[in-house]
């Protein structure tokens, strides 16, 4: 029986603690928090999108940063394994819409319950408003303080999260630690997140939701990435699921080389759009243009894409030529937006960058160069697109980790 020490009690911390102590170890949670999981209890608008319900190849493409170093772990732990643990531990789910896996009851706080009871019912002990202020380690074994007293370790599994939303606690020790232990950080930055873009002529947008609409990044003639589904229109830009999927993409982009565009009418080709405009004025020929294109855009819109047809929106329909009406269909199709910055890392849902993979090691998250030191989560630099797959990455290394203190 070892001694074993997590620092942290998410996701990560929580699953860790389960497989450490199920294999017969001594394992204490410290969480600098009142309670466990309060990155959980937002995670999913509060409901918890615990994983996708995926094969192991299709979730690894989802993966943004080093899915190859997550292949061994995701196979071992894939989400029909993460589902079948939560079900075995009395937490019903249901699978949604893109495979979103829910708890049933829609309160994401029923996960942390099945969590907390999962590892109580292992012998996992837990010290709250627990802040650790120091690791040191001496020959095989590890000094732990922290705000209540002092542990002494035979491993300890590092789950302090990223720093994203740092009012959940997630304030970046776990970076200070590693840097302690001479480990190679990657620079954070953020993932998942609003992109802020030039909104001059464009704040009448705020608040507008999109539908099946698509997404494209391109830098130069390459394009970084295009995605379709739901997208928002905020105060400094755009948010929404495609946004921030995007915006994983483009963290690693010089934002001033990239250009953003949005087909309003993903579902049509421009010839097919072009004739639905064909009748949309037939009937409002003598009418301006700006009042005859209710049935195709959002009210809000007309303005915006007729401003970037360069067509005067009380132009009569009747007046409007064969150019102009090409000129209208290029800016349903490719409706420009100018990108200034990503939203702070401190608003992004996950935090990439993190503790170089190459120092850890991928079936066991242990460090290569610090033995009996294990990382986890949002720590490492890995993340993935969203739903479910960035809180299923912290549970499966979670337990890759937990599993290897034997």
């Amino acid at each position: 029986m070892k001694k074993v020490v997590v620092i942290g009690a998410g996701a990560s911390g929580l699953m860790a603690a389960y497989a450490a102590a199920e294999r017969g170890n001594s394992v204490t949670v410290l969480e600098r928090n009142e309670k466990a999981g309060k990155k959980i209890y937002i995670t999913g608008k509060g409901r918890c999108n615990v994983t996708n319900a995926v094969p192991p190849d299709i979730f690894l493409e989802n993966v943004v940063h080093n899915a190859k170093f997550l292949r061994g772990c995701i196979y071992s732990f894939p989400p029909e394994r993460l589902m079948r643990f939560f079900e075995e531990h009395g937490l019903r789910l249901k699978v949604e819409r893109g495979n979103r896996v829910f708890p049933a009851s829609d309160h994401a706080s029923d996960v942390t319950k099945c969590l907390e009871k999962a590892c109580i019912g292992a012998g996992v002990r837990f010290q709250y408003n627990g802040k650790v202020s120091e690791i040191q380690k001496t020959g095989e074994e590890f000094c732990v303080r922290f705000d209540g007293g002092v542990l002494n370790a035979d491993a300890v599994i590092l789950c302090t999260g990223g720093v994203s939303y740092p009012g959940t606690g997630s304030t970046g020790d776990g970076y200070v630690f590693a840097e302690k232990f001479a480990l190679n950080l990657i620079p954070r930055k953020p993932a998942l997140c609003g992109i802020e873009c030039e909104m001059d002529g464009l704040r009448m947008l705020q608040g507008l939701s999109l539908k099946n609409v698509r997404i494209s990044a391109y830098c130069g003639q390459k394009t970084v990435g295009s995605f379709f589904g739901e997208l928002l229109f905020t105060h400094f830009g755009v948010s929404g699921p495609i946004v921030l999927s995007l915006s994983s993409l483009l963290n690693a982009q010089p934002i001033k080389n990239v250009k953003l565009n949005i087909d309003l009418k993903p579902a049509m080709g421009a010839e097919i759009l072009d004739k639905r405009i064909l009748r949309d004025f037939e009937p409002a020929k003598n009418k301006q243009i700006q009042n005859a294109l209710g049935r195709l855009l959002p009210k809000s819109l007309i303005l915006p894409v007729l401003h970037f047809a360069h067509i005067l929106p009380d132009a009569p329909v009747n007046s409007i030529t064969r150019e102009q009406r090409a000129a209208l269909v290029r800016a349903v199709k490719a409706f420009p937006l100018t990108p200034l910055s990503l939203r702070p890392i401190g608003e992004a849902i996950v935090t990439s960058g993190g503790v170089d993979v190459k120092e850890v090691d991928p079936k066991t998250m242990e460090s290569k160069k610090v033995s009996g030191l294990y990382i986890c989560g949002e720590l490492l630099d890995v993340d993935a697109f969203t739903g479910g797959f960035n809180l299923h990455i912290a549970f499966a290394t979670g337990y890759a980790a937990g599993r290897a203190i034997a």
